[in-house]
């Protein structure tokens, strides 16, 4: 009868679990493309720290880290309501921490979040990696201001932030679903819209980063690699 209850429990506790994991099905198309590129830069044979900014459901950190486990991820959120969801993706990955909550738009010296027991405001050159993924045409530029800002404190010396989702390039923005698409989020908030790689690289400048490559990937997205200098 207690083997019952038990078997119970883990159906119930399962359940819950799953309630708790929101669907990302972009997320699920783009990961696998994501990774093939992150495994060019990531050494798998190195400890090393990622920071997440904007970790969404969390779907990223939890697939990502078991193929380089040798990394800690750190998710982040500036929308606690995605906490449950992100601890219920990662909640059997031995290298992805507790979710934290991190305003990218404010300098990281305003943050209140601890990262392995110190305050990230009085942190600095602290991680190898930061990862991005499909935030900076859906917020105002001030988030991508701050992502730069804040990379080019945050990461150690040569390190790599990774930006993922739809770019134009000298203001020429293709195919005509993104035309459309970016035409869609700006009527849905002005501030919003697709981003042009060249004022990227131009904002990175003012923070000592520069873009590295440029990686084509499905769905009309491009992964583009930073690197502090």
């Amino acid at each position: 009868m207690s083997k019952k209850i038990s078997y119970l429990t883990q159906i119930i506790q399962f359940s819950r679990n799953f309630i708790k994991m929101l669907k990302n099905p972009a997320g699920e198309r783009n990961k696998q493309p994501i990774l093939e590129i992150l495994q060019q830069y990531v050494d798998v044979n190195k400890e090393s720290r990622l920071l997440e900014i904007s970790s969404g459901c969390g779907l990223h950190s939890s697939f990502l880290s078991s193929y380089f486990p040798m990394t800690s991820f750190q998710p982040s959120e500036c929308d606690v309501n995605l906490f449950k969801s992100i601890k219920a993706y990662t909640k059997d990955c031995r290298n992805v921490k507790e979710p934290i909550l991190i305003d990218i738009s404010k300098d990281h010296e305003s943050w209140d979040s601890a990262y392995e027991g110190q305050l990230l405001k009085s942190s600095t050159n602290i991680f190898e990696y930061m990862l991005n993924i499909n935030m900076i045409h859906i917020t105002p530029f001030e988030c991508t201001e701050g992502l730069f800002k804040n990379s080019s404190k945050l990461l150690k010396s040569k390190g790599l932030l990774f930006t993922y989702g739809p770019y134009s390039m000298n203001n020429v923005l293709t195919p005509e679903s993104n035309v459309l698409f970016d035409k869609s989020l700006r009527s849905k908030d002005p501030s919003w819209g697709i981003r042009d790689i060249c004022d990227l690289k131009l904002l990175a400048e003012k923070n000592s980063m520069d873009l590295l490559k440029i990686h084509d990937l499905p769905s009309n997205n491009k992964l583009l690699v930073w690197i502090k200098n």
